[in-house]
Order: C-alpha cells, then structure tokens, then sequence
C-alpha cells in the first residue's frame, strides 16, 4: 500500500484541505514552502529540497491525527494517542494536516508506526508534489495516482480507522450512498443524485470523488452529459453507430460538425441542469476540490493536445464545453489558477477545434456567452489592476492576460455566430491603387525595417480561424451581446501603446511578440487609435526623410511636408485644385504631413490651422447650395446627391480630404449614416441601413415585411416600380424589374422587392459618386490598419468623435499654468460659467480652444486642455494656442466681466485670437 500517494489524493479531495490552500495566494511572494504554493512552478533544487521537507512535515501531522503517536500518556491535543483529539476521517485529516503546518503546531517526538520514511519512497519528490498546478508533474505518475488513488483510500479507510469511524461508514453503507464512478461519466441524474445525498448527510466526500475522477481525466469528462441518443447507440454495441458518429465529427460541413459535438454526443442542456442542481449546493462543500480538478484537468488537457497529441477535437471541444458550463464558484482560486490553466490549455486548441468550440458555444451555449465573457474578463481586470507591471514585466509577458485574450477571441467569433448574420456576398469591390516605385524610398525602407509602412496592408494577415469560420465582423448586424462589452477599459488604460504597437509591427528572433492591437476587440477606440497615431506618424516620418534624401542626391527638391496655401474666400477651388495636382502627380505625398498656409494671415500651423481648415472646407462641402451631397430630414445626415452635376475628380477629392483627417488625427464635424462606414471599410448597404437613413422609410418596409395577411395587393398596392425627387424636386421612375411597373409586390415576392429597393437606394443609385469617394478615401488609408483595428462604428468615432459633451470630465482633466490653479478665483468663476451654458456655446468654446467643436474619441478627458494666467486684469479677451489646447486667460478682476469677455472671444473666433 504506497501511504504517500494516499496522503496526497486525501489532500487533493478533501473539501476542507483544499480550501486551506486558500490561504496561500497565487503570486504567493514567499517560498518557503512552495510544494504547498498553487502558483509555484520552479524546479530548482533547493525548491525540490524544501517540498521534501514540507511533505514529510505534513505526512507526520497526517499519521499524527489520524493513528496518534502511540503514547497512552500523550498530552498533546493534535496527536489521536490523547484524549483531547477526535476522531477524524482521511480527507480531514488531511486537511487538519495542512493548517497544523502552517501554524507550526506541536508535533510528538515518538512517530507513528506507519509514517512512511521519505527517502524509501518510491515517488520521487521531484516528479510530484502537493502543487497541483505544477506543470513538472509527471504525467504517469499523475494517471496512477488518479485511478489507484480511491482504492488506496478505502484499503486505509478499512485497516487503519477508529471503532467509531467503522461504525460510520457501515452506517452510510446502511444509507446506500452514491458509491465512486468507477471511470464512469457523470450524467445530470448521477449529479442530482450525489448533490441530494450531500446535502441530506452534510457529507460532502462523495460528490467531490465524483466530481474528481471525471474532472481530472478528459477521456471521462468528453463522455459526460451524453445524450440519449448517444447512450442508447453505446449501451446497443453498435459500432457501426460510432464509426458514423465519428464521420460526422470529420465532415467538412459545418452544421454537421455542431450537431455531432453537441448533438448525438454533449446534450449541453442535461449538462446545464445537473450544474443549476450542483449551484444548491453550498459552494464550500466542493469549490477548492473543483479548482483543484479543473486545473489537473487543463494540465492533462495540454499534454494530450501538445505533446501525446491524442485527445481529438471531438473531446476537445466537449471539455471546454463542460468546464465552461460550471457554474460560479465563489473561489478566488478559480480565477487565480484554474481559470488561466483552462486558457493555457486552449492555446493548444488546432484552428479546426477552435471553430468547432465557437459553433458549439454559438448554437447551444448562447446564455453561457454572458458568463464566460464576464469569468474572462474578471480574470483579465484582477491580473491588470493587481499587478506592477514594468518594462522588465510588461503587460504582454503576462500570459494570465494574454492566454485569456486569445480564449476571449473564440467567445467573440461565437458571439457574432450567435447573433444575426447578413450574407458575406454582398461586398464593396475593392479599391486597387498602383503603387508608385520609389527607388530611394525602397532603400531607406531597408535601412530602417520599423519605419516601412508600404507592406502594413499585409502586417495583419486574415485570422486563421476567421477564415476557418468564414466569418467577418461586417456581417454582424447584430450580435449576440454588444461588441462593448469586449471592452476591458483597465486594461486599456495600463497598456502602454508604444510597446504593444512595436510588437504589432515587429518580428523577434524566435517569433512574434504578443500584441494586443491584433486582438482589437479588447481594446476601446480611443486606446485603438493611439495605435493608428503612431502608425500614421511613423509613415509620415519615413516620407519626410525620403524627400530629405531626394534632395541629398539632387533628385528633386525637398518636399518633406503636404503643403496647401488656400484662399478664405476661394476655401474649396484652392484645396480641391492643389490636392488633385498632388494626387495626379505623386499620390504618396498625401500620406506627408498635412501644413495649412492661409493666404494674407499669419500663423504656423503645429496642428491648430488644419483643424480649421478641415472645419471650413466641410461646413462649405456639405453645404446643400454646393449640390454633391443632399440632407436627409429625418434622420438629419448628409447622403450623396445621385443626380450631382459635379464631375468623379470632386467626389474623389472629397474622399481624399476625409482621409487626410484620419490620418491627420482632425475629428470633422460630419453626419453620414452609418452606411457610409459600413461601406468605406467594404460592406454594402442592405435593408436594415436604411433605419439610420431614412427611418420612415424603414418602418414602412417593415410593416409590410412583417404583413400577414392575404391582401397585402390591396392594401399597399404597390408595385416594382419606385419613385424619388432630385434636388430640384422632380419626381425620378426606376423599375427594379423589368417591366416593374406591371409586377406588384405580393407575399412571395415582398422580401425581393424590399432587398432590392433598399441594394438600389444604397448602392445603385450613387455607385458613381461613392466609388469615387472611396477611392480618394483609399488613396490616403490603403497602408493603414484601419480597417483591420476599427468596426465601422468605431470608424465613426474616429472621424466625428465622441458625441458625450461631458464638461465635468473636461474639468478634471484641466493643466493650469502661469499661475493659476484650481483654487484661483478666476479658474472657479471660469467654470461656473462653462458649466452654465448651451451646448451650442459650448461647441463655441471648445472651437475657440482647441479649434475643433468635436470632442475627441475617449471622451474630453482626452482633450488635456491648459488654462494660462495672461497678465493682471485688463480689458483684452482671452485667447489660445489651438495648436497645443491652451486658453491665455487674463485674471479678470469679476465673473460679470470674465463672462463677457469669454462670449464675445467665442462668438467671433473664426481668422481672429486663434494661435
């Protein structure tokens, strides 16, 4: 009988010993006893000498509760010889062993007979250890120890227990408890079963043995919770039955591969019931033993995909399912070690099994979706905001966070899966720009491999198991749970960009560094577009040193910035005209640094004058009396005029000017439709855009698509045939079948009929105009990642900004200078007044200081104003440096007069007090 090995399953599973591991924290600083320590993972030998040591301590405090020491005069109250001591069970003995440890309690100088002697043992202290986590463990010690461990406790049970404890167990015996599995799979009756005797004896012992054995050894979890299906086909002996089974498992259709997992073999349904039954039971009984299992489990989950590779993705996928099914244990080891293990082990998923887990979680597990997004990022925001990360330890070298980013990327897919899909047909053709060779450019690309952005289109390749998939964020109309709910703004705001965006573009010796801008969901647009900013200005960079070194070799002259020298009054003929020479010229100087010149007026542009010049040339642009684009009443956007007399070249330029924003980091003051997005990242318009577009229209066609009845002829009479105005009010046909005027919209056809009414309004009808909008959009973002880091939603955000005018968080956010602080008078009559006006005033004002009325993505926090004390009290208005967001206030002498001063300043800005 190997005692050891029996000491060690009674410390695993016993309820109690488990959870006083509790006490030792998972980044447990202190290692003087790191056998006992979940998160130790060393190998040193002086940790293999000080597990040794600590094993054979507890053994003798195991031996010494449970057979006492021998002494009949023994007056020590933890030794089983005295009086003082009750009788105890293996498990709580076990557990009682553990925390005399810890308190360093009296042990009797004679042993116990059947104390084993550690150095005769046959287990090598190396190989195993009382860490369940620790990932030296040796793998067939591990399975030995597992399925001879319950025998070995019962030969104890029967030779070495008290009177009183045999009289105990004959009675439970009398009761027909719920015997051992035996290697059986649990299913929703055994589990109801277990949980009833458990809470009618307060005897937790068998429903953690239970739980145990399945959950340790994927083999018998993959087999638990089968369907009836399935258990009638095996109890039959057909082999016929599972040789199909596993041809469906195999097959290349995707429906199939769903129903075969969750279907004839998972019933996850059974599978949620028995663990709504388990939830009844109180969590102490069986949380710290179901960590434990759970983390053994994702270690012999690991070893079989990575090294025996063994475990096919059938069991696989079932695993997964199951342990993600458990419900909340109320156990911060949960999160702390078990939790990390299942995501290490899921890194090891094949692509093929990652698709099949996102179907499964899809189909079946859809009300599981909240649960494990939520464990996830629980786990995620704990790493972040108890950990000093430094730039030795960096956010990315945490695999806690990362393993549990790249699991969370499987619920993501899962979760558009879940919600409603459109066709990934209907697709924008794409934008093909010739590249223009640069010979000097090329070479200084070589010199300088962080600096080439001419390859960035191909720096984020096509996610495997997107394709694998087949799926597109662009087809998520709309998913399961909001995309929002990705977000993970701790880790957001820890992040330090300029690392993880040099991972991004980078390739180390022996692999790719993780990255979080290829997880983007993870990340909230603002963080996403610190990322973009330094893509853009490194691009920006490696231009202005190739025109330097043009002009070096006498090339050309230097050109190292995107210069345009525009008129008030001509605003739109001198930016359009200079920028259709550029484009025409050499298309890659759009991608220079834009400087705006107005012509008569003084100033240097550090940022400031572009964003006015962004800000005039779209208020005249979008100006009904130009004709390019139309307004939409109801829903108060802007939308192509379809009958523009403006040529391609204008709407192109339009284009070019939308993107120089993005890449200029200039938020504009537009209101497209989300269509529009949709449709500049590649996805055309459908039925369902029309609701930002036209939303009278869209109820309407709703109502009929929702219509029942059998006169739907007579009630709508409507045919193929739609009519609309142009901008001068006259009435336009267009059939959208031939001969449409003679085909009426009846109950078969009135899903065409919408399909096409609403593929004509959003593409058809302005193909012209948006394709050349487009291209001139492509012609500035074609290398960006912008499409690969932004949904259209968060595109929009990008370019109009954030629509929460929170003046509370502008405050916070305020640096002072010159003088002034928070406490002045002068600041706190400041903001008494801010807060005191209209939101068209307060437009006004951040126009006036920062010369933009948009607020930035992320919020005004993001805005980091400066207010400057500007001299004693006078009769000047305040003025600012919009290049840089700073506001020269002069210490007016009251709030009477500092509110009148501050109006008139932001009433008449434009070309006046701006910097």
């Amino acid at each position: 009988m190997n005692l050891h090995r029996e000491f060690i399953f009674a410390c695993d599973w016993g309820s109690e010993a488990s959870s006083s591991n509790n006490n030792t924290p998972s980044n447990c600083e202190d290692q003087s006893t790191p056998g006992l320590c979940p998160a130790a993972h060393t190998n040193t030998g002086q940790d293999i000498m000080k597990r040794a040591a600590a094993k054979q301590l507890i053994e003798r405090y195991f031996y010494q509760l449970l057979d006492g020491c021998g002494n009949p005069n023994c007056d020590n109250k933890y030794c089983a010889s005295s009086g003082e001591a009750r009788n105890l069970t293996p498990n709580e003995a076990a557990a009682e062993a553990i925390k005399l440890f810890y308190k360093e309690a009296r042990l009797c100088d004679s042993l116990p007979n059947k104390v084993p002697r550690t150095e005769a043992n046959a287990c090598d202290s190396s190989a195993s250890t009382t860490c369940t986590t620790s990932k030296s463990k040796d793998i067939t010690d591990n399975k030995e120890e597992l399925q001879s461990g319950e025998s070995s406790i019962e030969n104890h049970e029967s030779t070495s227990q008290t009177p009183e404890t045999s009289q105990n167990k004959s009675q439970q015996d009398d009761h027909k408890t719920p015997s051992h599995n035996n290697g059986a799979p649990l299913t929703e009756e055994r589990i109801c079963q277990l949980c009833d005797e458990c809470l009618r004896s307060k005897a937790p012992q068998p429903l953690i043995r239970a739980l145990g054995e399945a959950f340790t050894q994927p083999a018998i979890l993959a087999r638990c919770f089968q369907s009836k299906l399935r258990l009638d086909s095996d109890s039959s002996g057909g082999k016929n039955t599972d040789k199909e089974s596993k041809a469906m498992c195999s097959s290349s259709d995707p429906d199939k591969d769903v129903d075969s997992v969750a279907g004839p073999e998972l019933d996850v349904v059974s599978c949620r019931k028995a663990f709504g039954y388990l939830a009844k039971v109180p969590s102490e009984y069986y949380s710290s033993a179901l960590v434990t299992a759970l983390t053994t489990l994702a270690e012999n989950m690991e070893i079989d995909l990575r090294i025996t590779k063994k475990m096919s993705i059938e069991d696989a996928v079932n695993c997964f399912v199951i342990a993600f099914e458990v419900p909340d244990l109320g156990c911060s080891d949960y999160l702390e070690i078990a939790l990390p293990a299942l995501c290490h082990a899921a890194e090891h998923l094949p692509v093929k099994a990652q698709a099949k887990l996102a179907r499964v979680w899809a189909q079946h597990c859809k009300d599981s979706l909240r649960h494990i997004l939520e464990t996830l990022q629980q786990l995620i925001t704990l790493r972040v905001i108890s950990t000093n990360y430094t730039r030795h330890f960096q956010l990315q070298d945490d695999e806690s966070v990362t393993l549990a980013t790249k699991l969370m990327k499987i619920v993501y897919y899962a979760n558009m899966l879940a919600g409603v899909m459109e066709s990934n047909t209907l697709r924008e053709e794409p934008v093909v720009i010739a590249s223009q060779l640069d010979p000097l450019g090329d070479a200084l690309d070589h010199l300088y491999p962080l600096s080439s952005m001419k390859n960035s289109k191909q720096s984020q390749p096509d996610d495997p198991l997107a394709i694998e998939l087949d799926i597109n964020v662009l087809d998520a109309r709309k998913p399961y749970l909001p995309f929002e709910e990705f977000y993970n703004e701790p880790l957001s705001d820890t992040i330090e960009m300029d690392i993880d965006f040099a991972n991004y573009k980078t390739e180390i010796s022996n692999g790719k560094k993780f990255a979080f801008l290829k997880y983007p969901f993870i990340l909230t647009a603002a963080t996403k577009s610190l990322g973009l900013y330094y893509e853009n200005r490194i691009r920006m960079y490696s231009e202005r040193r190739v025109s330097l070194l043009h002009a070096v070799v006498g090339a050309a002259p230097p050109m190292p910035f995107l210069r345009l020298k525009v008129r008030r009054s001509h605003l739109i003929d001198d930016a359009l005209v200079e920028l259709e020479m550029v484009a025409m010229e050499r298309a890659l100087d759009l991608k220079k640094q834009l400087v705006v010149e107005f012509e008569g007026e003084q100033g240097v542009d550090e940022g400031g004058v572009s964003k006015e010049f962004f800000q005039l040339i779209v208020e005249e642009i979008f100006n009904p009396d130009y004709g390019m684009f139309t307004h939409q009443p109801d829903s108060h956007t802007v939308w192509f005029n379809p009958t523009s007399f403006e040529t391609e070249a204008q709407f192109t330029l339009i284009g070019i000017v939308l993107g120089l924003a993005i890449y200029n980091n200039v938020i504009l003051a537009v209101n497209f439709p989300m269509v529009v997005y949709r449709k500049l990242t590649g996805k055309k318009g459908s039925f369902e855009d029309l609701a930002d577009w036209n939303p009278i229209l869209y109820n309407g066609l709703k109502y009929m698509l929702e219509y029942e009845a059998n006169d739907l002829e007579e009630v709508f009479y409507q045919t193929f045939r739609i009519c609309y105005q142009d901008v001068f009010g006259n009435t336009i046909f267009h059939d959208l079948q031939e001969n449409g005027d003679s085909m009426f919209v009846t109950q078969e056809n009135k899903k065409e009929f919408v399909d096409l009414y609403a593929d004509f309004l959003l593409n058809k009808s302005v193909e012209t105009q948006f394709k050349a909008f487009r291209r001139g959009f492509v012609m500035v973002t074609d290398e960006s990642p912008l499409a690969a880091l932004f949904r259209p939603e968060e595109v929009e955000t990008l370019v109009c900004g954030s629509k929460n005018f929170d003046f509370n968080e502008l405050e916070k956010s305020t640096e002072y200078d010159g003088g002034y602080t928070s406490e002045s008078q002068t600041i706190k009559d400041f903001w008494s007044i801010v807060h005191s006006l209209s939101l068209d005033d307060k437009r006004k004002l951040l126009q006036f200081t920062t010369g933009s009325d948009r607020v930035p993505v992320g919020g005004l926090s993001h805005l980091k104003l400066v207010i400057a004390r500007n001299g004693p009290d006078c009769d000047r208005l305040p003025t600012a440096h919009t290049c840089f967001n700073v506001l020269l206030l002069p210490e007016y002498e009251s709030k009477e007069k500092l509110q009148d001063r501050l109006m008139k300043a932001i009433s008449y800005s434009k070309g006046f007090g701006m910097l």
